[in-house]
């Protein structure tokens, strides 16, 4: 994880949560006064969010104290204790809930990832994640996708070329797009191509295509589909795969798997911070 980039991205989000100032806290309590809470598993699953209680903290109050006791990627049960952080009670409350916020998704996000990929039980095909992220915090989803055991797709529309069904209408056919991409592209750049007819993907096979996705095809549909593609080029599979028939797709051969679900469709895993104890004026 990039620390300049996640540093950047905390700072945002206190500026949109505390604002001119924390009303409460600051109404309250002295800024003399210190104390140190506790974050507490409240469910079973996956941690992820280390940098982001060490960070966040910090950026108010350098002098704040943080011990993370289990490390990301790790599995957690209810009841345990998963981070302490000690010092002034202002920069504690005023940091609590935007750090919490992203422990809880981040957490939420390994916890899917892992149990996709411990349906699957593969050892060939990997699961990974999509483009479909929050907006602003695709670093942080991408992460704790690889926190619970799967792998990223591209980050962005810059970083890998992927020719998709709107794109194939557009330039005429899947020849035209991959010829017209590897004529201006350098070599680095890999050509993932979205099909779903035989037809189709033997196009993409003689097209040089690097990549071939089997788009919102069945099991049985993509065995078939794979007879075609020569070793050398990367499968996936894509489009209406779910938990609940995620193990179907387990014996057909494909490289990955990608799965929008597991940045749009998760469960915030439920984590809360309580007061340890607090030590008064000083």
């Amino acid at each position: 994880m990039n620390i300049v980039k996640l540093r950047s991205l905390l700072e945002q989000f206190f500026i949109e949560d505390i604002g001119e100032q924390d009303i409460t806290t600051d109404l309250i309590f002295s800024n003399h006064t210190n104390g140190e809470i506790v974050f507490l598993a409240k469910d079973n699953g996956i941690f992820c969010g280390e940098e982001i209680i060490r960070n966040g903290f910090k950026l108010l109050n350098p002098e704040i104290e943080t011990q993370v006791l289990v490390k990301d990627g790790e599995s957690i049960e209810v009841g345990q204790h998963l981070a302490t952080v000690s010092g002034g009670i202002f920069d504690l409350l005023k940091g609590e809930r935007v750090v919490l916020n992203l422990v809880q998704r981040m957490s939420g996000i390994a916890t899917l990832t892992n149990k996709a990929v411990q349906t699957l039980n593969s050892s060939h095909t990997k699961i990974c994640d999509t483009r479909k992220t929050t907006p602003g915090l695709r670093m942080l989803e991408k992460y704790a996708v690889r926190c619970g055991g799967g792998y990223n797709h591209r980050f962005g529309l810059y970083d890998g070329v992927m020719i998709k069904d709107n794109h194939i209408s557009f330039a005429g056919s899947i020849s035209k797009a991959v010829d017209t991409v590897k004529t201006k592209a350098g070599h680095m750049v890999k050509v993932e191509v979205e099909v779903e007819t035989e037809e189709q993907v033997i196009e993409a096979v003689n097209s040089g295509a690097d990549i071939i996705m089997f788009d919102n095809r069945t099991p049985a549909e993509i065995k078939e589909f794979i007879k075609l593609v020569p070793p050398g080029i990367i499968t996936e599979a894509s489009g209406g795969i779910q938990i609940s028939n995620l193990a179907d797709y387990g014996d057909t051969g494909v490289d990955y798997i990608s799965l929008g679900f597991l940045t749009h469709s998760y469960k915030a895993l439920d984590i809360s911070v309580k007061v340890l104890w607090n030590k008064g004026e000083e």
